[in-house]
């Protein structure tokens, strides 16, 4: 809450005035307002460009699972299957307590009687946390109690899988079949298709701009709300909710005193909000002169908050409900990243009465929360570069048809693979990390420094018929580039090589890592070194011409042919015709 407040909305509501007032996309907007830092608009769309590559696969997944919940019996609910080992549990063969055991047994496949009488009945991954012997025939339902209530039914190991997890990671993805980056394996057919679904899908919603686009968001912006409500009040009834929703609002105020907990809240704040992304400066150009900008930042900043805060409830009570079925400690069925999605979330809807309806509710509710943020990255990329190539813009039809393909081609076939999900993470972890942080950082000191706070104020007056109060100056000045800084100092001096599910990345995977991050972070100086060779005059003019605004340039340039004289300082232009100003 502190940093969205004095980092992240300052930012959105400063991105979407800029946006606005400047008419163009992150190239061209920062090429007209500090050409000198013309690289931080390529930065930020080649970021959005990264971020595209894998995060729609991402989204596949969502549509691979809501082809997947349209049967009796979700897949992900038994053990069994081919893809599955004999360490898997059901999502209906977790033992809670011992009056559960009593009343009914699971075994690896299905619920069975009471009336067990030989050790091979009861699944394997029981068999070795309870320490049946195998050999041991004459086994009695109290028997088996009697193990279990001595291991203090504490039933699950880090040998036993669930049929959710086994499901993911064994069907879906095949990532027992990859040894790593070095071995990705086949192409995986189904999941090809359902990413070309998602482009096919974003093609359609993008390739007119806002006029096909806007039409789409009125579905993909309202229906996830009616789907959150509706899960949330599915999940308050679930037993076990209540611990779940109070871990979720009793905070450890202590961890406030730890680094890591900012990094953290920033990291959640700049891709919920969307500042350095592009994004904002994409959507605020189309928007009318006079719009009233800040009252869209404050409205849809307060809208994003209270969405957050909706989900958490609905995650939260879902993981409440897991951590009662399997007797946990809440924090202990918590997972981060795809896991949350893909493991934990289907496993308790496998386990609800309509189960395959609320799976099938839920993936939907995904794919269009998913569909908007890809539409929107996408969108910063589209816009940015047909900016810059007026060509683009005028058959805007043809240039999405070819920017989706190479996506597709690029990056869309490999992560299809056996071993694609490690590159959707070494993407993930690198491709908006420390380029985004470095943009935003520059960003700010482009506008509060150079560009001048008192002129981003005259403005956003020109637009709206006010000027932003001393809390938005101080933030933008100062608050927001020191947060950011340090956020850039810690995220380095703490760094560590990528790990993911005990799987660490070679350290040539995390140089092509480093690299990627490196391609967008070098496009501010190398611009800027661009830019000043190509700038004549002296050192000093130079450097001067490339901070000086492009439209008062444009004006010098007019008033110099009408011979008027045009001297600027402080922030304000002095006009002066025939030496009287």
């Amino acid at each position: 809450m502190i940093f969205f407040i004095l980092g992240g909305v300052p930012l959105f509501y400063l991105e979407l005035a800029l946006g606005q007032y400047n008419r163009k996309g992150a190239v061209t907007c920062w090429g007209r307002l500090v050409p000198l830092f013309k690289g931080v608009g390529l930065a930020v769309v080649l970021v959005s460009f990264f971020v595209d590559l894998f995060y729609n696969q991402i989204l596949s997944w969502a549509l691979y699972f809501f082809f997947a919940s349209f049967t009796s019996v979700l897949p992900w609910a038994t053990c069994g299957n081919l893809w599955n080992t004999e360490n898997c549990i059901g999502a209906y063969d977790e033992i809670t307590d011992v009056e559960d055991l009593t009343s009914r047994f699971h075994c690896g496949v299905s619920p069975i009687s009471s009336n067990i009488s030989s050790a091979s009945e009861v699944s394997p991954c029981l068999r070795t946390k309870l320490g049946i012997n195998l050999n041991n025939t004459n086994l009695t339902s109290a028997d088996l109690v009697t193990a279990c209530a001595s291991l203090e039914l504490n039933i699950t190991t880090e040998s036993c899988k669930s049929s959710a997890e086994e499901y993911f990671y064994r069907s879906v993805l095949e990532l027992h079949k990859s040894t790593g980056l070095d071995d990705l394996g086949e192409i995986l057919w189904p999941n090809t298709l359902c990413l070309l679904a998602i482009y096919i899908i974003c093609y359609f919603s993008l390739w007119k701009g806002v006029l096909s686009s806007g039409k789409v968001v009125w579905f993909t912006a309202i229906f996830p709300y009616i789907g959150l409500l509706a899960l949330l009040v599915r999940g308050v009834t679930l037993p076990g909710s209540y611990d779940g929703i109070v871990y979720y609002l009793s905070p450890d105020f202590s961890k406030l005193a730890t680094s890591q907990v900012w990094v953290d809240a920033a990291t959640q704040v700049f891709f919920s909000l969307g500042p350095g992304f592009g994004v904002l400066l994409a959507f605020a150009s189309y928007n009318k002169f006079n719009n009233n900008v800040y009252y869209d930042a404050m409205l849809t900043s307060c809208i994003n908050l209270l969405t957050s805060f909706l989900s958490g409830l609905v995650i939260f009570s879902v993981l409440g409900y897991m951590a009662w079925k399997v007797n946990k400690k809440v924090a202990d069925v918590a997972q981060e990243g795809p896991g949350l999605v893909f493991v934990v979330y289907p496993e308790a809807l496998a386990t609800m009465p309509g189960s395959t309806f609320w799976s099938i509710f839920f993936f939907l509710m995904l794919l269009t929360i998913g569909l908007d943020s890809s539409f929107a990255g996408s969108e910063a990329v589209i816009t940015g570069v047909s900016d810059e190539v007026p060509l683009f813009e005028k058959h805007r039809e043809i240039f999405v048809a070819c920017l989706f393909t190479f996506y597709f081609f690029a990056a869309g076939l490999a992560t299809c693979t056996q071993g694609g999900f490690y590159i959707v993470q070494l993407l993930d972890s690198y491709a908006a990390g420390y380029s985004l942080m470095l943009a935003v950082f520059l960003e700010c000191i482009a506008v509060s420094w150079i560009y001048g706070i008192s002129r981003i104020c005259q403005d956003i007056h020109e637009m709206l018929g006010f000027t932003p109060g001393i809390f938005w100056r101080i933030c933008w000045k100062w608050v927001s580039p020191a947060a950011v800084l340090f956020i850039i100092i810690y995220g380095i001096v703490n760094y560590a090589p990528l790990e993911v599910n005990k799987y660490v990345y070679p350290g040539w995977a995390n140089g092509i890592g480093w690299l990627i991050a490196a391609s967008s972070m070098s496009c501010m100086p190398l611009m800027a070194i661009y830019k000043f060779i190509r700038t004549s005059g002296t050192i000093r003019q130079r450097f001067k011409k490339l901070i000086t605004p492009y439209r008062d340039t444009q004006a010098e340039k007019r008033a110099k042919a009408a011979g008027i004289i045009v001297t600027s300082s402080d922030d304000h232009v002095h006009v002066h015709n025939n030496g009287k100003s």
